[in-house]
């Protein structure tokens, strides 16, 4: 009569550290699911104070690829509502000022010879050539519009500087604070859904008219 073949001792471990991984992920995926888990965590990040909000924010000017709405939430969630936008607002000027300034006193003073040869530049500038404050302000005041590509272009052409951080100082302040609502939806959705209707109507708002816009200026 044959005996059934023994399970190795490795393969026997390697099992149970499986079930392990296994039991822990799913533990991890209920605690997301869990009021008291994202109540911990912001409470956590609350306690780090003003800078850390103000650098996640400013840092989305350096890498776009950062969704700054999303910062904003988190800002506005750990934060409360004023504070959340305050230091949104704060990081995200400081982020863009630094951005042009780039640009502008360093790139285009010292290797404007060797930029001015770029064709990518050259498209920049008549893009710039086609807006005045009024646009520039509406083009800041967007969520979904390419920021990086805007301080880029502002930054290497002859456009007004300080025309240039007003309007967008101003536009961004706005779009900070529709994005705190958005935020604030979000956390007031925690406790009663119905909010979660609002900041979805709020995000496809936004992300509608920035499409929009970004199709008249031929920004797609």
């Amino acid at each position: 009569m044959m005996q059934p073949a023994r399970e190795r001792p490795g393969a026997a471990a390697q099992k149970g550290i499986g079930h392990r991984m296994q039991t822990a992920l799913m533990g991890w995926v209920h605690q997301l699911g869990t009021l008291e888990y994202w109540e911990a965590l912001l409470a956590g990040f609350e306690g780090l104070g003003p800078l850390v909000p103000i650098l996640l924010a400013m840092v989305e000017s350096f890498f776009p690829p950062l969704p700054l709405i999303a910062i904003v939430a988190l800002n506005v969630a750990a934060h409360g509502g004023l504070l959340g936008f305050l230091y949104s607002w704060a990081g995200v000027a400081l982020g863009g000022i630094i951005m042009f300034l780039f640009w502008r006193r360093l790139i285009k003073r010292f290797f404007w010879k060797v930029a001015s040869r770029s064709p990518k530049l050259e498209k920049a500038q008549q893009w710039v050539n086609r807006f005045d404050t009024s646009s520039l302000f509406m083009l800041s005041l967007l969520p979904f519009t390419p920021t990086s590509f805007m301080h880029f272009a502002f930054g290497m052409s002859d456009f007004d500087e300080k025309r240039y951080l007003r309007a967008v100082l101003l536009g961004k302040g706005l779009m900070v604070a529709m994005m705190a609502v958005f935020g604030q939806s979000l956390v007031s959705s925690l406790k009663n859904p119905g909010y979660l209707v609002l900041a979805v109507l709020l995000w496809g708002g936004m992300y509608w008219v920035s499409k929009r816009f970004c199709r008249k200026h031929h920004l797609e």
